[in-house]
């Protein structure tokens, strides 16, 4: 049953005619819940924090403000945003928005010539997103000012400070104007987030629309306790089970580019994201992904940071992120727009104390299914229970050699794997066998 609130539309939060015309246009009626409850107060032109979970609309909730404001007051915007890919997205979006009003937006971000984003300025755009290095190198150079911002905008503030943003961040804030509106999102709220605010905001309203950390309630989560060899094993299970798009997050930049170099070989449409390719690479790995052209995407943190693709059935935590707040960042890419989605992560069985502050972040258990080695699944899964047999004798091989870019193992079975008595998998939830339908834990 929908309360009150939930049935609130667009045309009741303040939003100009224009804009709504605009957002009819493009099928949009009903607002988010982080929309719901910004979008009334930033038109006010108040200092808000905005904490949601990650694919929630943080971008039209303080885009719609800040066109509105901008457009009726004829002042400037900006929006600063941690990865290239993000702000380009960013940028996309208000674009689409703005473009209607009369209203020009510009990117300045790292990997792009400066030549074309001087001419980008020379248009006097009325909103620029940016990331943090370039936006620096542009008040040096002074070829952007931000003496005519009176809209500013951190988006995904924790990550930016988890990446090392917070000296630039500092930097370009002492440089702000005090007469101005700042409004700061993110997916988590750590000290750092609230020292900023004290520091640089004027007090500000703080909008919650699920306690930090949570994660979106549409999204089956499960762990794999696995031996560390058996990683790829248990991906190429994943991939046969589920036929949809699949983001496999992976520790180093290396173990990025030998696992998806691997998935091609075996004839998968698989790309690769991360910081050491050029913007233009990067750009066309997402353009094939979110096309479904390539169906899956193998990255690292830093560069999956902000990716705005809906339709993603499954991610995968390859490795257990360093951070324990990226566990939030990752799965939040999928269940997009009230979409249900698959979060798997493989973990070792010394990854308990992670687990567990996982566990603690998102305030809520997860599943755990153990095995013991991957042949015994597939033992259980082809002989199924024992009764009596002799035991089984799996194939030597060397088919997998794709190499652990933090152990130097081997993802294949080693020689003295390939013979092992069948010994069902077993869950921590659950002592029933590893029937036919349950190869590999649980599933959709």
């Amino acid at each position: 049953m929908k309360t009150e609130e939930t049935q609130l539309k667009f045309s009741d939060l303040g939003i100009s005619a224009s804009i709504l015309a605009v957002l009819k246009k493009m099928g949009l009626e009903e607002p988010t819940p982080i929309q719901r409850k910004t979008i009334p107060v930033a038109i006010t032109g108040q200092d808000l924090i905005g904490v949601a979970q990650t694919g929630t609309g943080k971008t039209f909730a303080f885009g719609i403000p800040m066109l509105q404001r901008i457009g009726s007051t004829k002042g400037h915007g900006l929006v600063i945003a941690p990865t290239r890919e993000l702000a380009l997205q960013v940028e996309e979006s208000l674009k689409k928005l703005g473009q209607s009003l009369g209203l020009r937006t510009a990117s300045l971000i790292g990997g792009e010539s400066l030549d074309r984003q001087l001419f980008q300025l020379r248009k006097k755009p009325h909103i620029v997103v940016a990331t943090p290095g370039r936006l620096i190198d542009h008040l040096k150079r002074h070829t952007y000012k931000l003496e005519q911002v009176n809209i500013l905008v951190l988006d995904e503030a924790d990550m930016m400070l988890d990446m090392g943003f917070a000296p630039q961040i500092q930097e370009i804030m002492k440089q702000m104007p005090l007469k101005r509106q700042t409004m700061l999102f993110s997916a988590t709220m750590p000290v750092a987030i609230v020292k900023i605010a004290a520091a640089y905001m004027k007090l500000p309203i703080s909008i919650e629309v699920a306690p930090p950390g949570t994660t979106v309630d549409q999204i089956d989560q499960e762990i794999f306790i696995i031996r560390n060899e058996d990683r790829f094993n248990y991906l190429e299970k994943i991939l046969t089970r589920y036929k949809g798009s699949v983001l496999v997050f992976v520790r180093t930049k290396h173990g990025v580019k030998m696992l998806t170099s691997k998935l091609v070989s075996l004839g998968q449409r698989a790309v690769e994201i991360h910081s050491n390719l050029s913007l233009s690479r990067r750009r066309a790995a997402l353009a094939g992904f979110k096309s479904k052209r390539d169906r899956i995407l193998v990255a690292t943190d830093v560069a999956a940071r902000g990716l705005d693709v809906s339709g993603i059935e499954v991610v995968v935590n390859y490795h257990l992120p360093d951070n324990t707040g990226d566990y939030v960042h990752r799965i939040g890419r999928t269940a997009r727009a009230g979409q249900a989605g698959k979060a798997i992560s493989f973990a070792t069985p010394d990854q308990q104390r992670e687990i567990r502050d996982i566990e603690r972040l998102i305030n809520k258990s997860i599943k755990r299914t153990e095995f013991v080695k991957f042949s015994d699944v597939r033992t259980a899964k082809s002989s199924g229970p024992s009764r009596g047999r002799a035991p089984y004798r799996g194939r030597r091989t060397n088919s997998s050699s794709y190499s652990n870019s933090q152990g130097g193992q081997s993802e294949g079975r080693s020689g003295n794997q390939s013979r092992g008595q069948r010994t069902t998998p077993r869950s921590v939830s659950s002592s029933r066998r590893f029937s036919r339908q349950r190869s590999y834990g649980t599933g959709r």
